[in-house]
């Protein structure tokens, strides 16, 4: 006979006795009570839920040093990824010149060092450049202090 645990609980109520689950129950019953590596859960949840290729655009982010190396690290940081195309911020207008000139062999090696990250396209972009919109001498709809640079 299966237990209702409701009514069990309302019974508990009802003689003001305290409830204990029943410890024999089927669904607190283990097969193997031996302990189940915590690698072997995680891959079966990124498994059950679909988020193969998430976990590969995470790992993409999170291995950028070992992926690309260093000295290009040191340069670049990736930013998003977006409808397959990944967004790289490099530290100069010239390392993403340089970047573009290697677009193709990057592409390649991201693309093997984290299989399932769907890039497709790669799309780099030089350093934030000032904002000349705020401050104490802007106007509205003016173009700020490039209008007399010629």
């Amino acid at each position: 006979m299966k237990h209702d645990l409701a009514r069990e609980l309302f019974k508990s109520f009802k003689t003001s006795k305290i409830w204990r689950p029943n410890l024999n129950n089927d669904l607190l019953k283990r097969e193997n009570s031996d302990p189940e590596p915590i690698k072997n859960l995680i891959n079966q949840i990124v498994e059950d839920r679909n988020w193969k290729q998430g976990v590969a655009e995470g790992s993409l982010f999170t291995e950028w040093n070992k992926i690309v190396g260093e000295e290009v690290a040191s340069h670049t940081l990736p930013i998003t990824i977006v409808d397959g195309k990944l967004t790289i911020q490099c530290s100069s207008s010239a390392w993403a010149n340089q970047m573009r000139l290697m677009q193709q062999e990057l592409l390649v090696t991201i693309r093997n060092s984290a299989p399932g990250a769907l890039v497709e396209e790669l799309i780099f972009i030089g350093p934030n450049a000032p904002k000349w919109r705020k401050g104490l001498r802007s106007i509205k709809g003016a173009r700020g202090p490039r209008d007399t640079y010629g």
